[in-house]
C-alpha cells in the first residue's frame, strides 16, 4: 500500500507540475483518485503564493500561482499563505483519498456495470449518474439517481434508491429505475419492490408489474413484456410515452440536439429504436409518427410535420 501510494504522490506532482498530461494521469490512477485530482487541482487555483519549493516539480507549482509582477508581499504574508496551502493540500489530498462518497457518471451513449461492496450490480444508462457512501454501506444501502439504471439487488439490509422524483425500496430483487426531470418510471422484474413518489403515493409491485409518473399526472400502472429492460440488449424500447422523452433518450444515446419547435412533442410514441444506428433509430421513431427530420449539420436536426 506504501509503494502504491508513493507512485500516486509522483503522478499527482508531475500532472500538478505540467509534466503529465490530463490524460495520462488518467490512464495511470483509478477514475476515483482522478476526480479527486482534479478537485484538488481547483483548490491549488485559489492559492497566492507558496513558500520556496525544494524540488524542480512545485517551482513549477509555484510558478503557476504568484502574484503578478511588482506586487510585494510581506513576509508574515507570505508565511501566512504558504501554511494557508499547504493545510489546503493536507486537507484536499485526506478528503479526497479518504473520501468515502463514490459518484459514477455516463457519457453520451455510454453504459457502465457496477459491482457494489454486498455484490448487488447496477448497469447505468446513457448520461445518468449515481452516488452513495461506500464506507457506511454494511449499514445504510442507499443510493442517489439521476437517470436510468437497473439494478440487481442482493439480499441483506433495505436497500433504497432515491431520486428527485421519488424513491424505491427492496431487499433482494432486480428492477430498472428511470428518473429524468419529471419523468419518473420504475419496473419489477424479480422479487418485490416499494415505490413512493413525491408526492407520497406508495405502490408495492412484484414481478413485470411497473408505475410510471410524468410531470406531476396520475401514476400510470404498467406490465412489463421482457425478462429485463430492453436498453441492456441495445435497443430503447417505449410504451405510450410523450414524444419529448423519446427525443431526450436520443439525444443521450447519440450525442445530438433535435429542434423540435415545429412538432408536437407532446404525442405519444409506442415503439422502439437501436442504440448503434442513428439513421435506423430515427427512421424507426419519426416516420412512425410521420414527422420529417433533416440535419442541420452533423449534430444537429430540425423536426417537422410531413405535408
Amino acid at each position: 500500500m506504501e509503494n502504491l501510494n508513493t507512485h500516486k504522490d509522483t503522478f499527482l506532482a508531475k500532472w500538478l507540475a505540467g509534466e503529465l498530461t490530463d490524460e495520462q494521469l488518467k490512464s495511470m490512477v483509478s477514475e476515483e483518485d482522478y476526480r479527486a485530482y482534479i478537485k484538488l487541482r481547483r483548490g491549488l487555483d485559489v492559492a497566492e503564493q507558496l513558500d520556496s519549493p525544494v524540488d524542480e516539480s512545485f517551482n513549477k507549482i509555484k510558478q503557476r500561482i504568484q502574484p503578478k509582477k511588482g506586487r510585494v508581499i510581506p513576509l508574515g504574508v507570505k508565511w501566512t499563505i504558504g501554511i494557508a496551502a499547504s493545510f489546503l493540500i493536507l486537507f484536499s489530498v485526506f478528503n479526497f483519498f479518504k473520501s468515502n462518497q463514490v459518484l459514477i457518471e455516463t457519457n453520451f451513449g455510454e453504459h457502465k456495470s457496477i459491482v457494489l461492496k454486498d455484490g448487488s450490480e447496477v448497469i447505468l444508462n446513457s448520461k445518468s449518474s449515481l452516488s452513495y457512501n461506500e464506507d457506511n454501506w454494511d449499514e445504510d444501502r442507499s443510493i442517489q439517481l439521476n437517470g436510468e439504471a437497473y439494478f440487481k439487488v442482493a439480499k441483506g439490509k433495505t436497500f433504497t434508491v432515491n431520486t428527485k422524483n421519488g424513491c424505491v425500496e427492496v431487499l433482494g430483487t432486480q428492477f430498472n429505475v428511470n428518473s429524468f426531470e419529471d419523468f419518473f418510471d420504475v419496473t419489477c422484474f424479480e422479487g418485490k419492490v416499494r415505490v413512493t413518489t413525491n408526492d407520497n403515493e406508495k405502490h408495492v409491485l412484484t414481478p413485470n408489474e411497473g408505475v410510471r409518473k410524468i410531470n406531476g399526472d396520475a401514476t400510470l400502472s404498467l406490465s412489463a413484456k421482457t425478462a429485463q429492460p430492453s436498453w441492456i440488449s441495445g435497443e430503447s424500447t417505449f410504451e405510450s410515452v410523450p414524444l419529448y422523452y423519446v427525443i431526450q433518450a436520443l439525444e443521450n444515446e447519440y450525442k445530438v440536439k433535435f429542434d423540435s419547435t415545429g412538432v408536437n412533442t407532446n404525442i405519444l410514441y409506442s415503439g422502439g429504436f437501436p442504440n448503434d444506428n442513428l439513421d435506423i433509430a430515427l427512421q424507426s421513431v419519426f416516420n412512425a409518427l410521420d414527422i420529417d427530420y433533416q440535419y442541420t449539420d452533423k449534430t444537429n436536426i430540425k423536426l417537422s410535420n410531413s405535408k
